[in-house]
């Protein structure tokens, strides 16, 4: 038996920060889930014409000024304003996330030790923009119209910005927010598609509990949105079609599903030790107390996700028994609900808490998705109740789950929220109210 003095330290949360379709401030995302608003409407930055759908879920209200990275002081404002020439819109997204975050737990330079506070941020791997290249492809053609390769080593990569791959970096998020705030303790990235988030998380906990850190500031930041990322998923994956009312088109565990709908996001927290919280006076928001992760390959089994999804739940529920409510990953494919219900089943049996599914206002924010997600039940479990999931209407058989349809069911004192990617790469979190 560990005695108390060698017990490991408790993990707590002490500030959010978000960039979301519903808004960017958490309790505004949390008012907009329990109006049932969904954020899915015209995608207004990509060009649709060649697209077989026209309708996603953007941040509208993040336009990369520096009003929308919060308050700070005049030299931190000219700083990141300055670095904005290097970051693309999901590292801006994911700096400013940070950033409020850090003013939501009140946790300014002289209140942190930098070496012992660091950065753990998730990030999809980033697609350039193809105008970076414009220039220098238009001097390579001939009179045709035709590229001459042998032009674009003297003529076309000249015109290409010798800086233009640090505004795409997936490593940049942390490096941008540990470099503004001074945070030189430990700092990591980690890039697993939508388990990004959970897998950040997870990581943050371990490395304040080994003792390597006092503070992490952990998020994780995502983009469908992008004229070549849009088009890959439109070739890659299951997407819901286009309909009259595009705020129907992100249904998951409805029998009427048809797929997943593109969205744009990110979170952050600021995770502490326990006994660093209470001696700073910190507002203590809730506590880590599980995590899991997991990756099952389809050439193992039909039902990789499935099995995945499983595993990171038994991990992060570890020792107990149950939980408030189940944020599930909800994407809305056929396929991907009948094994992510399944697993949910493996797991609870016949005592399954509510489930909901935040991807039916705002769809697949992809790497920036999990930690919104996991906001949105934090936020849920402070005000004792969760949202409705939109347009579940029509249960399937095969899904055979208790979906929260409103906002009057209690979330409970904790919850497990999950993502898993389509390569069968699962990860979970924990996370309970905290009782001192």
């Amino acid at each position: 038996m560990v005695s108390q003095t060698n017990a490991l330290p408790r993990i707590v949360i002490t500030g959010l920060g978000v960039i979301s379709p519903l808004g960017n401030e958490s309790q505004a995302l949390f008012d907009a889930l329990q109006a049932g608003r969904s954020a899915v409407g015209p995608l207004t930055r990509v060009p649709t014409a060649p697209l077989p759908l026209s309708h996603g879920a953007e941040a509208r209200e993040f336009t990369g000024a520096i009003g929308d990275y919060g308050p700070m002081e005049k030299p931190l404002q000219r700083t990141i304003r300055k670095g904005s020439k290097v970051m693309c819109r999901e590292i801006e997204m994911g700096v400013a996330a940070a950033q409020l975050a850090l003013v939501d737990a009140q946790l300014p330079a002289d209140k942190r030790d930098p070496h012992r506070t660091g950065v753990i941020y998730g990030c999809d791997y980033i697609m350039t923009l193809p105008e970076e290249f414009a220039a220098g492809v238009q001097k390579c053609l001939d009179e045709d119209g035709q590229f001459q390769f042998e032009k674009w080593g003297e003529q076309g990569k000249p015109q290409v910005n010798p800086l233009w791959l640090l505004k795409y970096l997936p490593n940049m998020p942390a490096s941008h927010i540990a470099i503004y705030n001074d945070l030189q303790g430990p700092n990591n990235s980690v890039t697993v598609r939508e388990a990004s988030a959970a897998a950040a998380m997870a990581e943050a906990y371990l490395t304040l509990q080994r003792g390597h850190s006092d503070v992490i500031l952990v998020g994780s930041t995502g983009s469908r949105i992008h004229p070549f990322r849009t088009m890959h998923a439109c070739m890659q994956e299951d997407l819901a079609s286009d309909r009259e009312d595009p705020t129907q088109m992100s249904r998951p565990f409805d029998a009427d599903r048809d797929g997943g709908v593109l969205g744009e996001g990110a979170g952050a927290m600021i995770l502490e030790t326990l006994s660093h919280a209470e001696a700073r006076g910190a507002n203590i928001l809730g506590e880590v107390v599980g995590y899991g992760s997991s990756a099952v390959a389809a050439r193992v089994t039909d039902q990789f996700q499935r099995n995945a999804l499983a595993n990171v739940m038994r991990s992060a529920l570890g020792q107990a028994s149950a939980v408030g409510h189940i944020h599930a990953h909800g994407l809305g494919t056929v396929e991907g609900d009948i094994q992510e219900a399944a697993a949910i089943r493996d797991v609870f049996g016949q005592s399954i808490p509510p489930v909901v599914a935040a991807k039916s206002h705002f769809g697949n924010l992809g790497a920036g998705g999990g930690m919104v997600e996991a906001i949105a039940s934090l936020m849920a479990l402070q005000q004792g109740r969760l949202f409705p999931t939109l347009n579940y209407r029509t249960p399937d058989p095969r899904c055979d789950l208790p979906v929260t349809v409103d906002d009057q069911a209690p979330a409970g004192d904790s919850f497990l929220s999950m993502n898993v990617t389509p390569q069968g790469q699962a990860a979970a979190i924990r996370i309970a109210k905290f009782v001192p």
